[in-house]
């Protein structure tokens, strides 16, 4: 990756709905080029463009990660994870727990359901930790690019 695309990324992460002639100026490249550029890094999953909300005012009132301690491959358990609409993150770790899953649920019914019925029943699952969240402090996707 170039640094006119870094620099268009960083542009983006400060603000996604930012102009493209601001884009391509700040970068020092044309209105279409950045148009280009951007759509080349969207097909090829470099970045996504999209709005970040805040759970509980959607009406999601339980948010919690879930630890995993699998028995045998990783890849298909994470994989049945990543179907599941209520979860929206799943990463194959080191550490305490073999995978790591954010759910995203309506209530504590929810959570349990969800938790109970349809996580732990994944074939390879052989426990879960919940860490359900109280407070959000801090959530930032502006990392910069190196």
């Amino acid at each position: 990756m170039d640094e006119m695309s870094k620099g268009i990324i960083e542009q983006l992460q400060q603000d996604g709905r930012r102009p493209y002639a601001a884009i391509g100026k700040a970068v020092g490249l044309s209105e279409a080029a950045v148009r280009q550029r951007v759509q080349r890094l969207l097909d090829n999953g470099v970045m996504q463009i999209v709005a970040v909300t805040d759970p509980l005012e959607l009406g999601f009132a339980r948010q919690a990660m879930i630890g995993l301690t699998v028995e045998g491959p990783l890849e298909p358990v994470a994989d049945a994870l990543a179907e599941m609409d209520e979860i929206d993150y799943v990463v194959v770790t080191a550490g305490g727990f073999d995978l790591l899953a954010e759910v995203v649920c309506e209530s504590d019914e929810h959570l349990l359901e969800v938790l109970s019925n349809r996580i732990r029943t994944i074939a390879g699952v052989r426990a879960t930790e919940s860490f359900v969240y109280l407070k959000l402090r801090k959530q930032t996707y502006s990392w910069g690019v190196r």
